[in-house]
């Protein structure tokens, strides 16, 4: 039996580990014990920090697996890049996977491999930058988090300083980054590599509760932007992948569309997108199996992704911003479009980052659902 090392245990890897064991697939899971909810179905796991490289190393030399991974995780992708380049196995670069991680060395790819990007300065509350020359609004966010942590905009200056200072208590490094903000239309592009070709499996149309947090509130497939602007898009993630040092594995990459239709690239995520956009949104739309793709690449194998029908597939928030979805998601047999739903905490808060939210629906349709 093939033996995979998963690095992570929250909800977020429990998709992947039910596919493993799906394929026949011995799973050995790697996390802290507080919130491993993949404890109870995983065939082994560990309690050791998804950080601890060198402990998960050794263990993972000792059981002998066959491939590693992790999904939706920019914190695990550096562990799973070193084990895997320790032990021979298919990854990308150790090196590269810190790159992916963190925002300003990934700015600075971009650059040198001309992908578009806003304007950008890395800083601390104690450093801060010159930023005379910037476009104000801007963004501050942690160079190396996820999920709307910490992110912000601000109108002016004088605001710098406390949203450095706030985006750096998010940060695992301390650092944040300042970016011009770019009005326009977000969207999130998932893709799988195999040898350094790039394979987009969908683009997906991102709602989010706007300034100043920008937290995701809804995520639908397939865009409904023009072709012609989906070329572009198309062009720029490949770019911006090969930019990064991503040549295996899953890919999430954010995107900002202007109303002249230019194409800004945010960022690039060595990984599988949260939001169940990669674990659940990619085959309802595409019937393309996302996660087994995942798996194989991580056990040295692949196959070109076939898509095996087109429909609309989305996921919509619950929580202050949208307490409307309670009652829906309350009596979520009565709409046949939805596949899933959960409410996991009663009290709705407003929104500042993801993890804010108290429930989801995930719909499957011939069309774009919208139920407010």
């Amino acid at each position: 039996m093939k033996k995979l090392a998963i690095i992570g245990a929250s909800y977020l890897q429990k998709p992947l580990v039910l596919k493993a064991r799906e394929m026949g697939i011995e799973t050995h899971v790697f996390a802290w014990e507080e919130g491993a909810v993949c404890k109870e179905i995983a065939d082994h796991f560990y309690s050791i920090s998804i950080l601890e490289k060198e402990l998960i190393l050794q263990k993972c030399t000792e059981i002998g697996i066959d491939g590693i991974t992790s999904i939706a995780s920019d914190a695990a992708v550096p562990t799973v890049c070193f084990v895997a380049e320790k032990m021979g196995l298919i990854s990308n670069r150790f090196g590269d996977s810190l790159v992916a991680t963190n925002k300003y060395e990934m700015r600075k790819r971009f650059m040198h491999q001309d992908v578009k990007c806003p304007r950008f300065e890395v800083a601390t509350a104690d450093n801060l930058p010159d930023v005379s020359n910037f476009r104000f609004p801007v963004i501050v966010k942690p160079t190396d988090r996820s999920g709307s942590r910490g992110v912000l905009k601000i109108e002016h200056p004088k605001q710098l300083k406390e949203a450095v200072s706030r985006a750096q208590t998010e940060s695992f490094s301390g650092e944040a980054i300042v970016e011009e903000f770019v009005q326009g239309r977000e969207v999130s592009v998932e893709s799988i590599s195999w040898e350094g070709k790039h394979y987009i499996l969908a683009i997906t149309d991102k709602v989010t509760t706007g300034e100043p947090y920008f937290v995701e509130l809804e995520h639908h497939q397939p865009t409904s932007l023009d072709e012609k602007v989906q070329d572009k898009i198309r062009i720029e993630i490949r770019k911006a992948l090969t930019a990064v040092g991503v040549k295996y594995g899953a890919g999430h990459s954010e995107f900002i569309i202007t109303n002249d239709n230019k194409v800004f690239a945010v960022e690039v995520g060595a990984r599988m997108g949260g939001d169940f956009i990669g674990s659940d949104l990619v085959y309802l739309s595409t019937g393309y199996d996302f996660l087994k793709g995942v798996i194989d690449v991580a056990s040295g194998k692949f196959e070109e992704p076939e898509f095996r029908w087109s429909k609309h597939s989305g996921i919509c928030f619950l929580s202050k911003e949208t307490e409307f979805l309670k009652e829906i998601i309350g009596n979520s047999d009565n709409f046949p479009a939805i596949v899933a739903s959960e409410i996991f905490q009663s009290e709705l808060k407003h929104v500042e980052s993801s993890s804010d939210r108290s429930g989801y629906l995930i719909y499957q349709s011939d069309k774009r659902m919208n139920y407010d």
